[in-house]
């Protein structure tokens, strides 16, 4: 914990260091304190700014502030320019994190491995803390443990006493699952500090299964089973890696199986939710059908899409049309990042969202970066099945990472697992200055 909140630095360094900690902690809680952080963040950024950029942020920030242009650009043909302006300010950190990297005299990829700590630690702390209320409700209501493991204490029922999406609490949990399992494997610390390490991922793993996002189960799934293994060891330790993870999918899958809640959560939904009929018991209204309703819309204007601040709108007349009246009642949008970004800003936006996407991929491939391919995965999958830059807490949480994590880092090395070699700081393997590897 030391090491989290003790650095050496300039001050002007250290009070950046700080407010950044601060938005990472603050995240899994309301919104007010990640915003107000953010603004601090910035405030200070200008105030010391530097005379120069900082390069290796530069065409990173151009990536993730594109998505931002495109939003401006397809205001002006939207009908509702009100709407659009709301949204405008709401995506406005796809912007502001470039600029702070860019100006900010604080060595953000020296301290990524501090920082990530931080968030992964709140987010555990967190994750405890809403276990804690479910099992005084269950103890307070004479309910059996078993009770955990319905609807009751859920989803976003698990969710619901910190007020956070469980979609977006759950990706947050990923991430920090990613960054506890990187501390055990690169070994340092004492026996006692491990321990801790594995009773974290334990708490993330039973944290993500408890909130049941699908989205990010599959991710979980994917990075554990395919990203850790190839990216991070080699040899027997890949295998045995490999055979640990499959065997604890395996029994996963199997528990949820045996288990009426889970089975309907996990599998029977997920199943119902990919098809494209109506008026199924688990879920009446699948995403299949409101997407088809969105392809519908998407086909009379594939290149320039609605504009700005439609989407709900567009999409209510075709879920009165197709008779999707819970759809229509609530409002829904299109829960799905790429078909919103194409109803709103046309074939040129979704390109630059995918774009920014494969790249991010090809980074983290080449680097070997487990961190930098653990949150696109993530992110992929949330976007198939949410509009992640549409929510506030989704917003912060791919411009913040996004930016973080993409650079090629340069701090301290750390050691590559599965070999004696000192590969680059965080897990990645990257060419030039510290390629040590065969």
């Amino acid at each position: 914990m030391q090491k989290i909140f003790y650095i050496k630095d300039t001050p002007a360094n250290k009070i950046s260091y700080y407010l950044l900690l601060a938005f990472l902690v603050t995240l899994p809680f309301d919104r007010m304190y990640s915003e107000l952080a953010l603004i601090g963040l910035l405030l200070h950024t200008l105030i010391h700014l530097r005379g120069g950029v900082n390069w290796s942020f530069r065409w990173v920030g151009w990536m993730s502030a594109g998505i931002y242009l495109s939003t401006m650009l397809a205001t002006l043909y939207t009908p509702n320019p009100s709407q659009a302006f709301f949204e405008w300010e709401k995506q406005l950190a796809l912007v502001l994190f470039p600029l702070i990297a860019w100006y900010s005299g604080l060595d953000w990829q020296f301290y990524r491995l501090r920082l990530m700590k931080g968030f992964a630690f709140s987010c555990v702390f967190t994750a405890m803390y809403l276990y804690g209320v479910a099992f005084y409700n269950i103890y307070s209501l004479h309910q059996p443990w078993t009770a955990l493991f319905t609807r009751q204490y859920m989803n976003h029922a698990f969710s619901a006493p910190i007020d956070l999406h469980a979609t977006y609490f759950s990706a947050y949990l990923a991430l920090s699952l990613m960054g506890f399992t990187d501390m055990i494997l690169r070994g340092k610390g004492g026996r006692l500090l491990r321990w801790g390490y594995g009773f974290a991922i334990v708490v993330c793993l039973a944290a993500i299964f408890q909130l049941a996002s699908r989205a990010v189960c599959i991710a979980v799934v994917l990075i554990a089973n395919i990203a850790v293994p190839v990216l991070l060891t080699r040899g027997k330790l890949r295998l045995r890696l490999f055979a640990a993870t499959f065997s604890l999918t395996v029994i996963m899958v199997a528990v949820v199986s045996r288990n009426e809640h889970l089975h309907s959560r996990y599998l029977l939904q997920l199943k119902q939710e990919l098809r494209p009929d109506t008026g199924a018991v688990e879920d009446p209204e699948p995403r299949m059908a409101r997407w088809q309703c969105a392809w519908e819309l998407i086909k009379a204007s594939p290149w320039i899409g609605y504009g700005m601040g439609v989407e709900t709108d567009k999409l209510k007349e075709k879920y009165y049309t197709h008779h999707l009246m819970i759809s229509y009642t609530y409002n829904l949008n299109a829960h799905n990042q790429f078909i919103s970004l194409w109803l709103k800003t046309g074939i040129g936006g979704v390109l630059w969202y995918v774009g920014t996407l494969i790249m991010g991929f090809r980074r983290a491939f080449r680097r070997r970066d487990i961190y930098l391919m653990a949150f696109l995965l993530i992110i992929t999958c949330i976007s198939c099945a949410e509009n992640v830059l549409d929510v506030n807490k989704g917003i912060f949480f791919f411009s913040c990472f996004f930016v973080f994590f993409l650079p090629k880092p340069l701090g301290a090395r750390i050691f590559t697992y599965g070999n004696k070699n000192i590969g680059a700081s965080m897990g990645a393997r990257t060419r030039g200055r510290y390629r040590l590897l065969p």
